[in-house]
Order: structure tokens, then sequence, then C-alpha cells
């Protein structure tokens, strides 16, 4: 290719008709547009559309809030950073001052990010140093410069998982959950300072308790009753004061700490309900189970007891050292020796520890994703006689753990010794500085006594805080775990005022909707629109797109391009809760709850009366099968609905759909896993839930859509055809080419059963 071509202008066809013109009117004499990004969020993340276009001289940027056109002329020392984070492109432009501009966008518009990126770095090297723009045009990844080959979309290196190692401050991070609990954690501190002092008292009066009563009695002199009373009854008062102000700050830092641990189990829980059906669908079950469940549990006994027990330790070692060198600073200046040993040991295992303890989670999640994903699918473990492969495979989920934590128990076993061994080396060269001092004079027998007492107390919480060590680098691996959902921010966002829903009506417009799942294009170019109370009929090979639709109508996704309407409202513009309570929703696999069966078909309507959900139950044709069952509506349902049969559970979730009374209904494949009986069954409950309600549908058989007004075939995410079922047939296109296909192995079916 030559660099004419390369550095050829952008065919302002592939730039959209609104801004088109806009764009003409901006560019100067001799300057050419080199690529374009269409933003469509602003710095609050709500969907605004905007601009930004790269040029041979500039960058230009126009957003729809403003309203106004920015332009940057092209200078050294500009850089153009793109970054996603949490499901939203950031691209920052940026030069040696500062930040001169920002933008957000979704990541259907990322890989037209990037080529900006790439076609800005090029115009900037070629515009600053004059080489070919050929060879400024290389195609590298933006982020980690790897080379890409010429039609490569995603960058190898950085599309892989990233695990950023946990950093001790993520602990601080919890102060947003302790802040509630500001009063209560001021008075245990207050406790905690008060406790450290009475346990401080004993050795303190053990130096008069040996010079003025202990060494004059071995010098013949009487013991004074009075003066062994007082200080007997210093002791005994510090060490029930000691006992009765740690009673009471345990106590109330557990009762606190366990708050915390709730709130940060609920508000994790949901934050995660919050999040789109795109971050589910890259995370495993038993993860997420065990993020909220024993990560959780391990920052609470943190908070409870570890930070209680470093907070303690911290007060213990300042008091003693004040203490000690109130009484002798040289002597107490030996005791510090061992320190910056210990220091550097608590550091070097620091660093060691930290990727450790998050990797030791990570394994530990391949163990719960076994568990999470063999006990509820046993039926089919049995059915196939894979027990002993799924036992393989927690055996080797096992053993990695084994082998993850063996690795840092080798280098803890090391480190907690090593510290005894210098705290001991330490007490020895104050035993052996001490009895000097003594037998030169400069200190009595009392106070070395009370300063091994007090050294003895220092070296042990010495010894303790380095131990808190690993329980720090785990809790702070708990947290990064944690706040690695609580950080995700979900593409479907809530609008920022959302617009009231008031009675729908069920009119529904798909404008020109595009969607992409990453890089990869599902749908494109839809245009559809769908009348109040019409059933239409979505048709097409698998994978041409039908669900995808429905789940971007049922806002499960946003769209990539284009916008979905009801009742000519945009849905982003709708609260989501708001939005979805007007729509019914009846899947190929239901899925029921454990509980009564009432309860699983007033799920969407809790508040329902026991006369409505028999209502329900009998328009869905299923009132008959539950009077059966041992309790009837009380009996209850096992996990995912086990104990019922397909079709019933299928009746379920159409009785549960119909409560609600929703508007907008959707039917994705809900009679394809069933017997042709229990779909006339479901045929006739479908028939009473359509009625007065937008209706689509996607059937596996095609003759299920007889009652459709109108049928949509969708063939690599695009409508190609649409019409009644007589047109479709007379038009002998896509639809055609299906109903016979179809019709041809029903035959050949129909032979083998002959």
């Amino acid at each position: 290719m030559t660099t004419e071509a390369l550095a050829a202008p952008l065919p302002f066809g592939e730039i959209s008709p609104l801004w088109r013109d806009e764009v003409q009117l901006q560019l100067r004499s001799q300057e050419n547009v080199l690529a374009s990004l269409e933003v469509d969020l602003d710095q609050q993340l709500r969907f605004v559309k905007g601009l930004v276009v790269v040029t041979n001289q500039r960058l230009l940027s126009r957003s729809g809030s403003q309203g106004v056109w920015q332009a940057w002329d092209l200078q050294p020392g500009q850089s153009l950073h793109h970054h996603d984070h949490a499901g939203v492109g950031h691209l920052d432009l940026l030069n040696p001052m500062g930040l001169l501009g920002t933008w957000r966008f979704t990541l259907g518009q990322n890989l037209q990010a990037i080529r900006l990126v790439d076609q800005f770095q090029a115009q900037l090297e070629s515009t600053v140093s004059g080489r070919p723009l050929a060879q400024a045009l290389t195609q590298v990844c933006p982020s980690c410069k790897a080379p890409l080959e010429p039609d490569q979309e995603e960058c190898p290196v950085c599309t892989k998982v990233v695990h950023t190692p946990p950093s001790t401050w993520t602990l601080f991070r919890l102060w947003r959950f302790a802040k509630p609990y500001r009063g209560q954690l001021l008075l245990g501190f207050v406790l905690t300072l008060l406790g450290t002092a009475a346990n401080l008292v004993p050795p303190y009066l053990t130096m008069p308790l040996m010079d003025n009563v202990l060494i004059p009695f071995q010098n013949g002199q009487t013991i004074d009753p009075m003066l062994v009373t007082m200080y007997m009854g210093g002791l005994l008062g510090s060490a029930l004061a000691a006992w009765v102000l740690s009673w009471a700050k345990t106590y109330i830092l557990a009762l606190v700490s366990e708050r915390i641990g709730a709130d940060l189990r609920t508000t994790t829980y949901e934050h995660l309900l919050r999040l789109s059906l795109e971050y589910f669908g890259g995370k495993r079950t038993g993860d997420l189970m065990s993020r909220i469940g024993s990560e959780s549990d391990r920052i609470c006994v943190f908070l409870s007891l570890h930070l209680l027990d470093f907070a303690t330790d911290v007060i213990m070692l300042t008091m003693t050292a004040l203490i000690l060198f109130s009484i002798n600073p040289w002597l107490a200046l030996v005791t510090l020796v061992p320190l910056p040993f210990i220091a550097w040991m608590i550091h070097f295992v620091r660093d060691r520890l930290r990727t450790g303890f998050e990797k030791i989670d990570r394994v530990w999640g391949e163990v719960t994703n076994v568990l999470a994903d063999t006990i509820p699918g046993i039926r089919v473990v049995k059915a196939f006689a894979q027990e002993r492969r799924e036992a393989n495979r927690f055996r080797e989920a096992n053993k990695h753990n084994l082998a993850v934590n063996d690795r840092i128990n080798k280098i803890w076993s090391l480190f907690s010794p090593s510290v005894s061994f210098l705290t001991e080396l330490g007490l020895l060269v104050v035993w052996a500085f001490g009895i000097w001092q003594v037998s030169k004079g400069q200190i009595t027998v009392g106070v070395l006594t009370a300063f091994i007492a007090y050294i003895s107390r220092f070296y042990g919480r010495l010894d303790s805080m380095s131990r808190i060590v690993s329980v720090t680098q785990k809790s702070a691996s708990a947290a990064k775990r944690i706040f690695d959902i609580l950080d995700h921010v979900s593409s479907v966002p809530e609008p920022v005022n959302p617009v009231p829903m008031g009675k729908v009506q069920g009119s529904i417009e798909v404008r020109d909707v595009g969607f992409r799942y990453g890089n990869r294009e599902v749908n494109r170019g839809i245009s559809l629109k769908i009348a109040p109370g019409e059933m239409i009929g979505l048709v097409g090979h698998s994978g041409s797109g039908k669900s995808t639709l429905v789940n971007l109508i049922c806002r499960f996704y946003d769209v990539s391009e284009g916008a979905i309407l009801v009742d000519g409202v945009d849905i982003r513009s709708f609260a989501i809760s708001d939005y979805r309570q007007n729509i019914g929703l009846v899947l190929q696999e239901p899925f029921l709850f454990f509980g009564t069966i009432a309860d699983n078909i007033a799920y969407g309507k809790p508040d329902a009366t026991r006369a409505q959900i028999i209502a329900a139950a009998r328009a869905a044709h299923a009132h008959e099968f539950i009077l059966r069952l041992p309790q009837g509506y009380d009996s209850m349902v096992g996990e995912r609905g086990q104990g019922l049969s397909g079709g019933e559970r299928q009746r379920i979730s159409i009785a549960r759909a119909l409560l609600i009374d929703p508007r907008i209904l959707i039917l994705d494949e809900a009679t394809s896993s069933v017997d042709s009986e229990t779909e006339k069954e479901i045929q006739k409950a479908l028939e009473n839930l359509v009625q007065g309600r937008t209706t689509i549908a996607i059937a596996h058989r095609l003759s299920t859509l007889h009652r459709a007004d109108r049928l949509v075939v969708l063939d690599r995410g695009r409508v190609v055809e649409e019409g009644t079922h007589d047109a479709l047939m007379a038009a002998e296109g896509a639809y055609f080419n299906l109903y016979q296909a179809q019709a041809r192995n029903m035959d050949m079916d129909m032979d083998d059963v002959k």
C-alpha cells in the first residue's frame, strides 16, 4: 500500500449523516479527515451523542450537550490515551501542561476508538518527525504497543485478564462502611488506650516492690505489710481494670465489625444485582459466591480481631517505649537494636505475600466453581456416568490450591521463627547490658527487673505485629476482590433524570439498531415497528440474532447503535425497574426458585392475593395439576424446579407472567422443549397470555406462530424479510427455505418412526 493511500481522507460516507455537514464546515483548506469516533456518553455517563475527529492537522470535538466545536492543533508533547473500565471506554487528550479534553463512550465504539488513537499517534509522529506516514501507521496495540496483524481487531496481550496485585491501602476504602459507626469505633479506641495503660501498670510496680521490699528484706530489714498491701492492691486493681476494659472494647468492636461485614455483603450483593447480564456472562457462580461469602467473612474477622490486636500492639509499643526511655534511655536504645532487621523482614515478606494471597483466593474460586457446576447439574453428571471425571476435576483444583498454599507457607514458616529469634537475641543483649549497668551501680536490680518485664511485653507485641502481615495481606486481597465488584459500572446504566412511564400502550420501534459483543457484531441496521397489541414472530437460523434482539428490547443489554423506543420514548430514558415491570418474559428454560408453587407464581408481584395467584394459574392451565400435588399451591418446589416436568414448569412460568399483567410480552422458544401434548396445553395458556398485549415470539417450530400478525425473518443479524406467513411463502425467500427445510426434517422423522 502506498503512502498516498494510507493518508487518503476518510470518506464522508463513514461519518454519520447527522455530523457530515457540520464536519465539512469545520475543515480548513487542505485538511482531511483521517478517523472519527461517535461518543455516546457524557462525563456523568448519561447518554449524549458527540463526535471526535482526527484530521491531518487537528483533533476536533463536538459534544451534543454543549453544542459547540472544540479544536486542538497537533503539536509535540500531545498524547491521546485510550482505555476502558467497567464497560465504559475512556479517551483522554493530554499535553505536558495537563488534560485538554476527555470523552466517554460505550464499548460498542471501542474498535473505532482504537483506530482513532492509531491515526492520531501516526499523524502526530509524521507531523513532528517528518517520517513517512506509511511507516507511522504500522499496526500496534495502543495500550501495550504489541504488533497487530493488518486485520486484527483485538490485541492478544491486552484482551487477557490482567490481575493487579492487591494493595494494603485497599483496606482504607472500608472506611465508607465504617463511617456510620465512628462513635462506637472512637469509644473502642478510648477503651483500648485505657486497657493498654492498665496492662502497663504491673511492671512499673515491680520496681518499688523489688527495691523497697524484697531486696531490703534480703539485707535483713523487716517487710512493711501496709507497703506490700498497697503494691499488691495496685497489681490487683490494674489487672481487674485491664480485664473489664478489654472485655468492653472487644465486645463493642466485635459488634461494629459484624455490622460492617453485614453492610459490606448487602451492598456488594445489591450492586451485583444492578449489573448487566454482560458482567455475569464472564463470571463463574462459585467465584462470585466466594467473594460475597468467604471474602467478606475474612474482612469481618480482620476488623473484629486482628485489626484490634494491631491497634493494641501499636499503642502498647508506643507507651512501652516511652516508659523505657523515661526509666533508662541507654537501656531503651539497646532494646531497639532488632527493630531495623524485623522491619526489613516484614517489608521483604509482605511483597511476596501480596500477590500470593490473591492467587490463593483465585485458586479457591476454582474449587468452589467445580462445586457450583456439579451440584446443580448432578442429574447430568449421573446420567452420563461422569462422577469419576468430576471427582478428578475437584481433586485437580484442590491439588492446585494445595500447591499455591504450600508456596506461601514456605515463606511464612521461615519468617515467623526468624522474628522470634531476633526478639530473643534482643532480649539477651538487654540482659547483658543491664547486668553490666547493675555491676557499675548505674541502675538497681528493681529497674532491671521492670525493664525485662517491659521488654518481654515489647518484644511480644513486636512479634504479634509481625505476624499480622499475613492476615493484613489476606484481608487486602479479599477487599480487592470485593471492590472489583463494587467498582464495576453497569453497561446498562440508570438514567440521571428518568422519564415517568405512565400507562404503557405497548408500541415498539426498533430504529436502525446494531449491537456488538465486544468487537463481534451480532445485530446491525435492524429497523422494526410494532403496533400496540400486535403479535410479531421472530424467525431465523440459530445465531441469526433473534434472542439478542429480544435481550435488547428487555434492556438486558444496551444497543451499540441506534435506539429502541416504547410509546415513542427511548427505553434508556426510563428507570430500568419501572420499564421491566411492564414486560412479561417466558423463557425456553423456565427458572423456578426453591419455595412453594404460590411463591414462584407471585415472584413478580409478591403482594398478590391467593385469589389472584389462582386466577393466573387457571389462565395458564396450571390449576389442575397444582391441585394434584400433595399440598397444592403450598407444595414445595425443588431448586430450579426439581420435581416438576418441563411442561409444568413452563405453565407456572406463564402464570408468573400473567400475574404482573404486562403490556409487552416476550416469548423466547416457550414450547421448544416439550412434547406435542404438553405443547397444546401451553399453547392454550399462551393464547390467554397474549390477548391485548404487544407480543414478540421466538419459536423453533414455525407452525407455532400461526397466530402471529406478522413474521420478521432475521439472517446474520439483519432483517431480510417481513410479512405474513402466506406472503412470505409466496415470495419464496428466506422464510420459504426455512419452512421447507423444517417440513423435510419432520417428514424424515415420521419416516424414521414408521
